[in-house]
């Protein structure tokens, strides 16, 4: 199902680990909402401000994909309000943009050391804006 015009909920919720573990990773209907809310508040505006296209590494986890993945027990992934990004080059280039544009988010962790940029928005509450940078 396509979400905004370069996202789908299948690449949000896709999963080589729930394959590989027979994992159903479905969200439900609020989940989907909040996948939504994410695309288009936040991961098509940044893929349009960015210019390039945006791989997902990790969007939506079932409370089973979280654990066997090592997610903390409040990830916002279960609640389908983060995905984790890469782009061609630096990760931390997104999180510039990210930064330059304005966009709302609730956090963004950039990962150096496996160069990818999670992001997060809240489908409701105060967004924190919060950046968490980790070597």
């Amino acid at each position: 199902m396509k979400i905004t015009e370069n996202f789908t909920l299948e690449e949000l919720t896709h999963s080589e680990t729930a394959i590989a573990k027979g994992i159903k990773n479905e969200p439900g209907s609020r989940e989907i909402l909040a996948i939504t809310n994410l695309c288009a508040k936040l991961l098509q505006p940044l893929r349009d401000a960015v210019g390039k296209s945006i791989s997902i590494n990790s969007g939506y986890r079932c409370p089973e994909l979280n654990a066997a993945v090592g997610g903390v027990p409040t990830s916002q992934h279960q609640k389908g309000e983060a995905a984790d990004l890469r782009i061609e080059g630096k990760a931390g280039d997104l999180l510039e943009v990210l930064e330059d544009s304005g966009l709302p988010f609730d956090q963004a962790i950039l990962y150096r050391h496996k160069n990818f940029l999670h992001v997060s928005l809240k489908l409701e509450g105060e967004q924190r804006k919060q950046i968490i940078i980790k070597k």
